[in-house]
Order: structure tokens, then sequence, then C-alpha cells
């Protein structure tokens, strides 16, 4: 029998401050870059970094994977969820455009997901798939992933058998940490939600 732990951390603050960014590649922000610093501090429990391809992500990724002389690998399967025509709009904006869509999203995001957006179903498949890759590639390890709010949600949902539909009530701060432990026992996955939303 053999325990993978998989830690996730979601980039900090990107140029731009907050909106529905989605596969919009902005580079972290000054603050952005501290708060990543701030959660990691100088712990490295980790044998391998995986992370989404996009910048804010991407980075610092590389950064600690230098500093700390760790393997790193890049995953297009980890990038954001894609916002359709939402993308790069703060809620404000949202809001005034089309009133009430932003409640009836966070209601039912599967039938009321913005025009051209990934569909929700479709966005927890290609997590769940690389978190069976990275599973597999690195049984008994403890990996860290850099990426976004929306996948650690995907994360959260394959992991604890959530609801689709619900994945939208979970909070996410910016360069929060969260870690699970999968034991690896007679062919079945056993995951446990060690914490959320939390720092090393």
């Amino acid at each position: 029998m053999s325990v993978t732990t998989i830690d996730l951390i979601r980039h900090g603050e990107p140029v731009g401050g907050r909106m529905y960014r989605g596969q919009i590649d902005h580079p972290l922000s000054e603050k952005g870059w501290q708060q990543m610093w701030a959660a990691v501090g100088d712990h490295c429990p980790w044998q391998h970094i995986a992370s989404s391809p996009l910048t804010r992500c991407v980075d610092f990724a590389h950064e600690l994977a230098a500093r700390h002389n760790l393997s790193l690998s890049v995953h297009d399967s980890l990038k954001e969820i894609a916002f359709g025509i939402w993308e790069g709009k703060t809620r404000q904006q949202i809001e005034q455009e089309s009133p009430g869509s932003l409640s009836a999203f966070y209601a039912d995001p599967i039938t009321n997901r913005p025009l051209s957006a990934e569909p929700l179903h479709s966005f927890r498949q290609r997590i769940a798939e690389v978190i069976q890759v990275l599973l597999t590639q690195h049984t008994g390890q403890h990996v860290l992933v850099v990426c976004h709010a929306g996948v650690m949600r995907m994360a959260l949902l394959h992991f604890l058998d959530i609801p689709a539909e619900h994945a939208f009530r979970i909070q996410v701060a910016n360069a929060a940490l969260t870690r699970f432990e999968i034991e690896h026992a007679a062919d079945v996955n056993i995951p446990r939600l060690l914490f959320h939303n939390g720092q090393l």
C-alpha cells in the first residue's frame, strides 16, 4: 500500500485585479508574487511540481522548481475553465450587460453558463484525467499543482464526489492551498481532504 499526497495552490493576484479571467494569460502582479511566496514560505515537502501553462501559474512554478531543484511538468489540461463571453469582464460589467445572469449561473452553472463557455462536465472530465495522470506517474510521492480556482474546485468534486452543480459554492482564495492524501489499496484509490484554503 502506498500514499500519494497532492497539494493544489491557486495563483496569486494577476495584473488587472479581479475579473472572470478564464484563459486570458495575465501574469502575476507584484502583490500576486508576494502572496505566492508567503503561502509556501521556505517549505518544500514536494518531489514534483505540475503547473497550468498560463503565465500566472507557470512563472511561479518555474521559480519554485528552480529554487528547490525539483522536476516540473506543464499540463495544458490544467488551464482554468474558459468563461466564454465573460472572459476579461468584472462582475459589475457582466451584471450591467446581463442583469441576473451571475445569480442564475451560481444557482445552476450547468444550464446557465455564459455563451461560448466550456461546459462544466467537460472541464470536470479534463481535470479528472490529468489528476489520474499525476497519480499514475507520481505514485507514492508528494506533488504540488500550481493552478486555478476552477481546477481546485474540480479536484474537490472529483475526490469527494460532489455534484457538479455545487462547484461554485466552494470559495478559493488567491494563493490558497488544498491538500489531498490518496491511499492506494487493492486497485482502489481512497482520497482524503486534509485541508482547504490554507497555507504552509
